[in-house]
């Protein structure tokens, strides 16, 4: 994204400071570009002896070992293609790379042709121009179901009297010195992020349409592509914390963890802004973060701008929060399902009754999905809360009659210990009954975490939680996913960072809706 004049510093000793800091930033990142080189070429090296190794045995051990040195040199390909985008200035000349020449665009793909139209006259002399020839990018690009090639074509022309040339600027692409459409590498996001394929298994698919695609331009894309998008996963991270109610949830992810064969636990936070429950005309958006363990500071330094109702679980990590900035509230959902897991358990008869209680208070909830506040506490007052009273004190009661250590003695103490939170929806209709919305948002990881099993290093979980929150929120809003990123990658690039947020997945028109929704319609 340009930097805008406005967005600089007057000051002369600022600006050298400015300068300076950045030489400081390019070095740090260029000799960590070759640290990551170096990297790459010993983990090549390995998994190729692996790979000899492997198809020469049936070991399930040593397939195990490639599947993570595959993912791991994904992981490092990513970051490198997001560094080496940080490191070179916008309009910086491509440095020459020492990488084997490009084979041409297979010439079976249909091809469609772009013409840039060069000025009418000499923009040097204005008198009349002459064809001189043209420059041809040819840029691979994906469209559903299919690739194709299109053809950017820009007529050159030389004027008559001044032998001035005149041509159309070269088009602005996401990715610098590669030839990947914005199609292309929405398709590769979706992929990876939405339907959980690594990227070497993208490569063997593409290899099967004659594409030569290897995993590491694959990274590079992913790389540079999460690095372009960051201010908008920025942006939306203020739209989530600005709502009045914030849901919070979080799950495990592995993590490789340094040497081979071995996992380490980071985690995946979650934060949901979803005002449609009590008709709230703010758009929904979920905000995935990575953090690489649970510890409490985390999610408070998530939360530090957030003023208004946190709907979470009984995580202890929160209860810092609470306070005048932050009301508490409960997940009823939490509570019955400790009394449904004992009844599954042991047909409990107290757990069955439990349930049946719970089950007549998320029926007036049915009833009041999508009215405004008042009407929801007006309903809750006379409906909800003599239902809630009957059950606190059937609980109280019961817990005198089961045995102190049994499971359903613990499932009625988590709900009484937690009473005020679980009733404040009683109280505020803007509250939900339960954390839901949160628990939805996190199934995305939970159905990921089957396929690519693990992620290469918590720079790669960051970039997850970034694709993830652009995604899921498209979902969020009805739109398809990666026809919203191809239409923000194709103009990020060169819209300015200060209006950023007119790129988030409400505020861009004429976007097709999922097939869910059409379907639905």
């Amino acid at each position: 994204m340009p930097n805008l004049p406005a967005d600089l510093p007057t000051d002369i000793a600022e600006l050298q400071a400015m300068v300076l800091a950045q030489q400081a930033e390019l070095a740090a990142a260029r000799a960590g570009v070759m640290a990551q080189r170096y990297e790459i070429e010993q983990l090549k090296a390995r998994l190729a002896k692996l790979l000899r190794q492997t198809y020469g045995t049936s070991s399930e051990k040593l397939r195990g070992e490639v599947e993570q040195l595959e993912l791991r040199l994904a992981d490092i390909e990513e970051q490198l293609g997001a560094t080496e985008r940080l490191a070179a200035p916008a309009d910086a000349a491509p440095v020459p790379l020492e990488k084997p020449k490009r084979k041409p665009l297979p010439a079976a793909l249909p091809r469609e042709t772009i013409e840039h139209a060069a000025p009418c006259a000499c923009p040097a002399c204005g008198d009349a121009l002459r064809r001189l020839g043209e420059d041809v990018t040819e840029v691979l690009d994906y469209v559903p179901g299919a690739f194709r090639v299109i053809r950017h074509v820009r007529p050159k022309f030389s004027c008559r009297s001044c032998e001035s040339i005149a041509q159309a600027p070269a088009p602005s692409l996401p990715v610098r010195r590669g030839r990947a459409g914005a199609g292309l590498i929405a398709h590769v996001l979706v992929s990876k992020y939405c339907d959980h394929l690594p990227l070497h298994r993208q490569a063997e698919i593409y290899a099967r349409s004659d594409i030569d695609l290897p995993r590491s331009t694959l990274a590079d894309l992913v790389g540079q592509a999460a690095h372009l998008l960051r201010p908008l996963v920025d942006a939306l991270g203020r739209h989530v914390m600005a709502g009045e109610r914030v849901h919070a949830d979080d799950t495990t992810v592995p993590v490789l963890a340094p040497g081979l064969g071995k996992t380490r636990i980071g985690r995946s936070w979650v934060y949901v802004r979803d005002d449609r429950p009590f008709a709230g005309p703010a758009p929904p958006g979920a905000l995935y973060r990575y953090t690489p363990d649970r510890k409490g500071e985390h999610p408070r330094e998530h939360l530090r701008e957030f003023r208004g109702i946190l709907q979470a679980d009984g995580y202890a990590g929160f209860a810092g929060l609470y306070g005048d900035r932050v009301v508490e509230a409960a997940c009823l959902a939490h509570a019955r399902r400790k009394f449904f897991d004992e009844h599954v358990r042991n047909q409990s008869p107290i757990a069955a009754e439990a349930l049946r209680r719970i089950a007549a208070i998320y029926a007036v909830e049915k009833e009041i999905r999508g009215r405004p506040p008042e009407q929801r506490q007006r309903a809750r007052s006379a409906h909800a809360a003599p239902l809630m009273a009957e059950l606190r004190e059937w609980l109280a009661a019961t817990l005198k009659r089961v045995p102190g250590r049994s499971e359903l003695a613990g499932a009625i103490r988590y709900a009484l210990s937690r009473w005020n939170a679980l009733t404040l929806f009683l109280r505020d209709g803007r509250a939900c009954i339960d954390n839901s919305a949160a628990e939805r948002a996190i199934r995305p990881l939970a159905l990921g975490r089957r396929n690519w099993t693990f992620a290469g290093s918590d720079a790669g979980g960051g970039r997850a939680a970034a694709m993830y929150s652009l995604i899921e929120t498209a979902k969020l809003n009805g739109i398809d996913p990666e026809a919203y990123l191809r239409c923000v990658i194709e103009r990020i690039a060169d819209h300015p960072v200060n209006r950023v947020a007119e790129l988030l997945p409400w505020n861009l028109q004429g976007l097709p809706a999922r097939l869910d929704q059409r379907l639905a319609a």
